[in-house]
């Protein structure tokens, strides 16, 4: 079983590296952008065969360690 994790931002929390990568896409050229919000994507692969059980561990793996749940959001997709 798989897991992925998208973890964001909240909306009011400021993004050095957003902010970053914006200015750089400027300097490229790229003007159309308006706004970059920069995050991060992790992948799980897991031994659980239990949808709800799997749910469950990745949850209190973002908790406690995968993000700091003060200044980010984050969302789990699990797959068979």
């Amino acid at each position: 079983m798989k897991a992925t994790v998208h973890i964001t931002l909240k909306n009011g929390v400021l993004d050095p590296q957003g902010k970053a990568i914006g200015n750089a896409l400027k300097n490229l050229g790229l003007s159309g952008i308006q706004d970059i919000r920069q995050g991060k994507y992790i992948e799980l692969e897991l031994a659980d065969s239990n949808p709800e059980e799997a749910r469950a561990l990745v949850e209190k793996a973002c908790r406690d360690l995968l993000a700091n749940t003060v200044m980010e959001n984050y969302t789990i997709t699990i797959e068979p």
